[in-house]
């Protein structure tokens, strides 16, 4: 796992970088590919999109889809498990790792953000922290997900909800702030 710079050492909080030259290179290679290669393609080549991400060191099982517009932010820090979706213009902000297991569904405009900021720091150091989605879990159009949640199995979070703190497994949630709504009742 790749881990942030030392604010106090790098001056970040100045406008410095967070990672070091090397995760920064290959970011810079990897938007190229991908803008290149894959943010044209159409919805059928998830085989050639699975194969990009491969090649930058991501875990991605065979039937992963992953959508041309979704914006992979560093792919050795993402998983895809079986069946699992990662929608039309997703976020995956994977400054740390971003596990979606089987049959996961992020669906479009979500932002999976797995870093922060330590405010109580006067260097406003980046902290990093990743993010689990469970089997089965469905993240609805444009929710936010941040740093270090869980989203239990068969968990569903409603539109635009907003996930600071771990999910339930197979419990509906929706707003901003988040709320259980209700216990879901089919369980695969």
């Amino acid at each position: 796992m790749v881990r942030p710079l030392d604010a106090k050492k790098s001056s970040s909080l100045r406008g410095a970088p967070s990672f070091s030259f090397g995760n920064r290179t290959t970011r810079a290679l990897w938007n190229v590919v991908w803008i290149i290669l894959a943010s044209w393609t159409p919805p059928p080549l998830h085989f050639w999109r699975r194969f990009l991400l491969r090649l930058f060191g991501a875990k991605i099982a065979s039937t992963a889809r992953i959508y041309s517009s979704a914006k992979i932010w560093y792919p050795p820090n993402l998983e895809m498990g079986e069946y699992s979706i990662i929608g039309w213009h997703a976020i995956c902000y994977c400054q740390a790792k971003v596990i979606l297991e089987d049959y996961a569904n992020v669906a479009q405009r979500v932002f999976l953000c797995a870093g922060t900021h330590d405010i109580e720091d006067i260097n406003f150091q980046l902290v990093t922290k990743p993010i689990t989605v469970k089997r089965h879990a469905w993240l609805a159009a444009d929710v936010f997900v941040g740093p270090g949640v869980t989203v239990g199995e068969g968990a569903v979070v409603g539109a635009r909800g907003v996930v600071f703190k771990d999910l339930d497994p197979w419990t509906v949630y929706v707003g901003n702030p988040i709320i259980k709504l209700k216990v879901r009742s089919k369980r695969w």
